[in-house]
């Protein structure tokens, strides 16, 4: 059934969305019509708290799906931040480049955000994926390649 709704999504919506989102405009969804109905259901003053009640609703959800992506870019910078001093401390005198995963894209739904790339200058061909928890909770937890054969410089 998720997959015949997301498929409707799809194809009403024009962008693809990620399953968790699907999951939650469902349960926000018929948690508000829940609500609705008994507002009906309900006499004087309870049916205008009822109306209320799915009024907040609905505004705090929308709220928070219009912030989330502002929230995840600002959870990865401050991750990026510890990361850098990590890599300076590991690899010294090493030169690298940062990717992210563009998860406000089409394509990238399935993808982490949090996973944070390192391409070293002297290693183009191997990307390092670094989970960052905090300060002293770094991790190198894969990498991605092209290159043929056991020998990579920077892995841990």
């Amino acid at each position: 059934m998720t997959t015949v709704l997301m498929r409707k999504i799809r194809r009403i919506g024009g962008n693809s969305m990620h399953p968790t989102e699907v999951i939650e405009l469902i349960i926000v969804g018929v948690s508000l019509v829940i609500i609705i109905i008994l507002s009906f259901i309900l006499k004087g003053k309870w049916r205008k708290v009822g109306w209320s009640f799915s009024v907040a609703i609905l505004i705090i959800y929308a709220v928070f799906y219009i912030v989330r992506p502002y929230w995840i870019d600002y959870k990865i910078e401050k991750k990026i931040d510890l990361l850098v001093p990590h890599l300076e401390q590991q690899f010294p005198n090493e030169k690298w480049k940062i990717s992210t995963v563009p998860h406000r894209e089409d394509g990238y739904e399935h993808l982490n955000p949090y996973y944070i790339g390192v391409i070293f200058e002297n290693e183009p061909e191997v990307t390092y994926h670094y989970w960052v928890e905090a300060k002293n909770n770094i991790y190198q937890i894969s990498y991605s390649t092209t290159k043929h054969g056991d020998e990579f410089k920077h892995e841990k």
